[in-house]
This record gives structure tokens, sequence and C-alpha cells, in this order.
């Protein structure tokens, strides 16, 4: 468990971190959003011990950051922005160096390393200088350093930045596993992210949090959250007829049309979001003959509410 009471950090005269308070349960994976310069790796630096906090007290696994910093650095495993490591060492090196440090010797140091180069597919170049390395393998030799002691504790500072669609589903399976009975934070700024492996998101703006609450929840404030898509082949004018008709709908707040030659994709808001008008747009198009694409229903969209939340409250 993670717990951070009313945390400031300044650097000179800029706070960086403004009295922020959170908690991160075992058995939770947490998502840190926020612009760049928010606070996120501030925050990150500031619980792995990386950084003294100006004021504020933040415990790990009940383990004090201060009285106690070398405890809490044996129980996280920490992936720092940017996949820092030693360019001239190969893979397998490095993390027999950081094994090594970890405590780790022998067979327990090798069973250590096997487990995670088969979780961080790193076979392939395992024996290889890591300044010869893509971005993605880079990155997946910095998460098993992060791993390799098996950790309570996970904290992870953009962990899928420079993979591919494959590796990232492989990294993003591995956080839903180790999730189930480790303490995470992540952050990210992929939205999908969040909402494929998170159970909760916290955002900073400002180094301020606007906002704690499940994917589920922020969606729901997304102003998009219950407006239908439709999709239609129309000429100009019909399209311009199909818009008011819509608007004309008693449950219809707006309506937005994205058009590409005779394609038009219909946006159209209900009143509120707790009103289903996916019925009344559906009679209506079979009504009035329109050729109908696709429709369907939006359940919000995280980057809306990330947008109003950052901009408005920054």
């Amino acid at each position: 468990m993670i717990v951070v009471e009313n945390l400031v950090k300044k650097f000179g005269s800029f706070t960086a971190v403004n009295d922020i308070s959170l908690e991160v349960k075992t058995g939770e994976v947490v998502g840190f959003l926020g612009p760049n310069g928010a606070g996120k790796s501030t925050t990150m630096k500031v619980i792995t011990c990386f950084l003294e906090a100006t004021s504020g007290k933040v415990s790990v696994c009940g383990h004090d950051i201060t009285k106690d910093s070398l405890k809490v650095r044996q129980i996280i495993g920490y992936l720092p922005e940017s996949a820092p490591s030693y360019p001239d060492m190969t893979a397998m090196s490095f993390l027999k160096f950081i094994g090594q440090i970890r405590g780790f010797s022998g067979n327990k140091l090798t069973s250590h390393i096997d487990r995670v180069v088969e979780i961080c597919e790193l076979k392939p170049v395992l024996h290889k200088k890591i300044e010869t390395l893509s971005k993605g393998f880079k990155q997946r030799t910095c998460l098993a350093q992060a791993l390799i002691h098996d950790p309570q504790v996970l904290v992870l500072d953009e962990p899928t930045d420079g993979l591919d669609p494959n590796q990232k589903e492989v990294v993003r399976k591995l956080i839903r596993e180790y999730g189930k009975e480790k303490t995470i934070i992540l952050s990210t700024h992929i939205l999908e992210e969040v909402e494929a492996v998170c159970d909760r998101c916290v955002i900073i703006s400002n180094g301020n949090i606007v906002a704690n609450q499940t994917p589920d929840e922020l969606k729901k404030q997304s102003k998009y959250c219950g407006a239908v898509n439709l999709s239609m082949i129309l000429d100009e004018e019909s399209k311009i007829k199909a818009k008011s008709t819509l608007e004309d709908l008693q449950a219809v707040k707006n309506v937005d049309v994205i058009s590409k030659n005779n394609q038009h994709k219909f946006v159209i808001f209900p009143q509120n979001n707790n009103n289903s008008i996916a019925g009344a747009v559906t009679e209506t198009a079979n009504n009035f003959g329109w050729k109908i694409q696709h429709l369907h229903t939006e359940q919000g969209r995280l980057d809306d509410v990330f947008k109003e939340l950052t901009v408005t409250k920054s």
C-alpha cells in the first residue's frame, strides 16, 4: 500500500507538487495522468526516495520514506521515465548487476534473471549491448530490472513508452496479472492504457489532483456519455434535413456533423447522459429511409474529460 498525505515538493520558488493526498491499496492498479510538467514524475520520485519532499508524509507498506527509506527501496520496483541503464553493458550483465545489488547470488540470482527474461521477452537481445538495442528492448530491459526482486510495490513511469502494439499488450497483461496481488502506480499519456489496466485514475494538473475516480466514473462526466454516433451516406441537401430532423427530437440537445464527400458522421447529444436516445434515432432513420452505415451509443471519452479537467482547472 502507498499512502501520500499532504505532499508538497518545491524547487526554489516553484511548487511542482502542491499538497496532494492519495492512497493506492494492495491489489490495485492506479493510473497517474496529467499534462507534461503536471508533477507526475516528481511525485513518483518522492515515493521511490529519489527526491526528498518539502513537506508532507509518504509511507509504502507501512514504512515511512524518510525514516525507513532503505526498506522502502527494497520493496519497490521502479521503472523511471526514459528507461535509464548502462549502455555499455549487455542486457544480461545489467540484470546480473541489478540482481546482485538486490542481494541475490548463485542459483537464486539465475532463477530471478530467468523469470524476468521470460516475462519481458528479452532472450533475443540478452547478450547484446544495451546501447545497440531498439527503444522497445531498452524499455523492456529496464522493466525487467524493476521486476527482478519480485517487489510488493511497482512504480512505473510510462511503462509502454517506445513499445509496438504487440509489446504494449504483453506489458499490459503483465501489469494486470501483477496488479492482482501487488500495489501498482503507473503514469501514462496513453488513455486507452488506463482503460485497459487501471482500477482507478488520478489526474494531476499544475501539481494539484483534479480527479480521483474509476475510468468508468470519469467517462460518465464526458459530454459524449450517452451520445449516439450515426454514420450515413446522404447528399448535401439530405444531410442538412437529417441534422434538422434529429435536432427536433425531444430528448436531443444538439447534433454535430463531420462530413467527407457524401459520407456523414452525426454525433447526437442527449439532453442528459441518463437518457437513451438510440431507439428514437434508429426509429427516425428508418422512418426517413436513411442508409445507416453504423450506429452506436458512446460510453463517454476519457480524453474529453482529461482535457476538460486539465484545461479548465489548470
